[in-house]
Order: structure tokens, then C-alpha cells, then sequence
């Protein structure tokens, strides 16, 4: 089958809702799920590998899929700036453009947009910047955000937001979320003109976004506006932009509180480990983040009992696994004595090793916890997680479990 063809026995059923809970923790808010694309069914709580610009930084498509990653994202900001649109179409669509047969999501550019700082000007139509590439001048609206993304043929559509770091002030940050509201407006009649021209049950997914800086107030209110509107899901942006993980926790919690349980949802950018776990106790549902392949291309590698350096000396004579538990093709075939080589040596092999590990990590520990949601052991799964990982480290690990138990109270309210 060509790649950029949507299989049939794929196809959502507009009729039914695409996003299905199977079950709930009783003791925390976390939840069991299915989310139907076009393009297949996504297990959830899932982890989405980040490809920014149509790949996974050092593996193939197939690589990636071995892992264990059903969906991936990629990034609507550099896609348009290369190769743009235009080519992506005439390779018949990302999908076919980067080889990946299973569901994409893209997002909307807002957050590099928002990192680009002194190149961008935003106004109530949208957004100038000057390419950090060439210095060329372009323009996004909520409406060529949304057009883009149909070029691209993603399976789920995000919508263009404005994002306020956590160092604005509070009419800043008060601002950026009314703005994003009356975006997402603009976004939503967009996405159902451009869904009119494709069959009823081929359309993709639109989600909006829930901002509201750092204000709980702010959070709430931004949070129920999307939850109002004609959307497939509901993301949650702007955290993880600086502030401490106790204030991510509890705007988080601020914001799940107003967003209905029929649909999924996703925090965008947060994807440690430990955030993960705490984050799905809380009740999301999907997670991106490039923090496992960028710190494996540094040689930083999960375990169970943390992040580890290979490049340390210590692992020069280490002649077995970095993690014998793990079912990975870098842990059953290569030592961390090898690794540490190709990392001093600068070999591409060791970014390639790494990366796959680190993703067979995550998705070792989203298919651990779906397992414990479903047989009623996840509260006692989470402990276990958080008692050991970076254990060398009692104090962070007696932090880790404080600030779950705390935000997971204020979410049960």
C-alpha cells in the first residue's frame, strides 16, 4: 500500500466518538484508553517520539517502530521552512515524504515561534518571523496553521497558540491565553472548510490548546473555553517553560480539573521519566518530548535507577549492558563498555544506540503503566517507579513522591 493512502478499515467512524476510556485507576486519576485516527489506533497513555523535521534524529522509521511507538510528531514551523509545503505535497504527503505508516501529529509552530523571540512579531492576525535559517520573512495565522497541516496530511491537527513564558508578567501571560482563545476560533472554522473537501470519515483530528500561563484562575478559565469547543482533544501548553516542577504540577492539576473526561488528553513538550509516570496519575492521556533523544545523542541513558552517563569513565571496562532488563536491540547486542567507546571516539553509532534505548525505555514504561491501570496496580506501580529511580538521590526521590501525592490531591478535588 502506497504510504500516503489512508487504509479503509482505518478510517474514523464520525459516528462514534474516536477516543474510548477502558478503564480508570480508583485511586488516582489516571485512564486507560484508545484514541482512533485515520491513519490506526494509538494505545494510550502514550509517549509520541519527537521528528522534527520528518525524522527521528539518527533512526530509521522502522527503528523507531521497534521501539514501540505507534504515533509520532513533527513540527509544522521547520517543515514549512524546509522543504516546505509544496514539496511535501508533491512526494504525496509526509507520510509517504518520511517513510511512516502510523499516525502523525504536527503542532502548530507556536512554541518555536514563541522561542524565537527578538525574530517575531504577534498580532491579533498572527505571527511575522524571520527564519532562523536564512533570515526570510514569513507569516502564520491560525488559518495558514491549519492549512499547512492538511498539506502535510497529519492524522492530528494543533492549532496556533501563543505562549508565555513563565518569567511574564501576569497581564502578559493573560493576554497570550485570550488570544490563543479567539486563534483557536479562527482554527476550528478553518479545520471544518478544509475537513468539508475530504470524506466525512478521512478527516483528521483537531485539538486545541489550554493555556493560562500561571495563574490557577487563568488555567481553569482557559481550560473550560476549550473544553467548549468543537475539538477532538485537549492539550494542555505552556508549562515546562521554566518553571519548577511543583508549579508545572500544580497549574497542571489547575487544568485537568475543567476538561472533560470523552476526550483525550495531551501535554505538550513534558517527557522525563519520572514526569511521565506522575503526569498520567494526574490524568493525561499523550506526551512529546525531545528530551530522551537529545540527551541520548549526549550519552545520557535511562534506567530504572536513573539517568546515567556513559561517557563516564567508569563504564570503559563495563562489559555488559546498560540495562540488562532491557529488551532493546542496543541492550542485547552491545556493551556499555562499547558505548562509552563510540561516545569518546565521536562515533554516529553510539547517538544511534542511545536513542534507541532511550525510546525502548519510554515506551517500556507506558506499556508498564496501560498494564497496571488495567489490572488495578498502578497506584502501587508508581511507587515502586518513583522509590527507585534515581535512588542514589533519597531527598530528589522523597521530592518526586511529594509533589505527585500533592498535585495528585488537588486534582481529586
Amino acid at each position: 500500500m502506497n504510504i500516503a493512502e489512508i487504509d479503509p478499515t482505518h478510517a474514523i467512524d464520525r459516528e462514534a466518538a474516536p477516543f474510548k476510556v477502558l478503564s480508570v485507576d480508583g485511586l488516582t486519576g489516571a485512564r486507560r484508553a484508545v484514541l482512533t485516527t485515520r491513519r490506526g489506533t494509538v494505545q494510550l497513555p502514550a509517549f509520541m517520539p519527537v521528528g522534527t523535521q520528518a525524522t527521528v534524529k539518527s533512526l530509521s522509521p522502522d527503528e523507531v517502530r521497534r521501539t514501540g511507538a505507534e504515533i509520532l510528531l513533527a513540527n509544522t514551523y521547520h517543515l514549512m521552512l524546509r522543504p516546505g509545503v509544496d514539496i511535501i505535497e508533491a512526494a504525496g504527503g509526509l507520510h509517504q515524504f518520511m517513510a511512516w505508516n502510523g499516525p502523525i501529529l504536527t503542532d502548530s509552530g507556536g512554541f518555536q515561534v514563541f522561542s524565537l523571540a527578538h525574530r517575531r512579531i504577534v498580532t491579533e492576525q498572527g505571527v511575522d518571523f524571520r527564519s532562523h535559517i536564512d533570515g526570510s520573512t514569513h507569516r502564520l495565522t491560525p488559518e495558514r496553521a491549519i492549512e499547512l497541516q492538511f498539506g502535510f496530511g497529519s492524522d492530528i491537527i494543533m492549532p496556533l497558540d501563543e505562549v508565555a513564558g513563565y518569567d511574564s508578567d501576569a497581564q502578559t501571560q493573560r493576554l497570550a491565553m485570550e488570544r490563543t482563545h479567539r486563534w483557536l476560533d479562527r482554527a476550528v472554522n478553518r479545520w471544518q472548510q478544509d475537513a468539508r473537501r475530504l470524506p466525512h470519515t478521512r478527516s483528521p483530528l483537531l485539538f486545541g490548546i489550554a493555556q493560562g500561563g500561571f495563574d490557577p484562575s487563568s488555567r481553569r478559565e482557559s481550560a473550560a473555553f476549550v473544553a467548549a469547543a468543537a475539538v477532538d482533544g485537549c492539550a494542555i501548553g505552556g508549562l515546562s517553560v521554566g518553571e519548577s516542577k511543583e508549579v508545572m504540577a500544580e497549574m497542571l492539576a489547575e487544568s485537568i480539573s475543567e476538561l472533560p473526561a470523552d476526550r483525550p488528553r495531551y501535554l505538550m513538550g513534558v517527557g522525563s521519566p519520572e514526569d511521565l509516570w506522575k503526569c498520567v496519575a494526574l490524568g493525561i492521556d499523550m506526551f512529546d518530548c525531545v528530551h530522551p533523544t537529545r540527551v541520548a545523542r549526549r550519552g545520557g541513558l535511562f534506567t530504572l535507577d536513573g539517568r546515567l552517563n556513559v561517557t563516564n569513565a567508569r563504564f570503559q571496562r563495563a562489559f555488559e549492558p546498560i540495562d540488562p532488563t532491557c529488551d532493546c536491540e542496543t541492550c542485547t547486542t552491545y556493551t556499555a563498555a562499547y558505548l562509552h567507546h563510540l561516545f569518546r571516539t565521536r562515533e554516529l553509532l553510539g547517538y544511534r544506540l542511545a536513542t534507541i534505548h532511550n525510546l525502548r525505555f519510554m515506551q517500556r514504561q507506558m506499556e508498564l503503566i496501560r498494564n497496571s491501570i488495567e489490572d488495578g496496580s498502578f497506584k502501587r506501580a508508581i511507587n515502586t517507579f518513583l522509590e527507585r529511580y534515581r535512588a542514589a538521590d533519597a531527598v530528589a526521590a522523597q521530592e518526586q513522591r511529594r509533589l505527585w501525592s500533592a498535585a495528585n490531591a488537588r486534582s481529586a478535588r
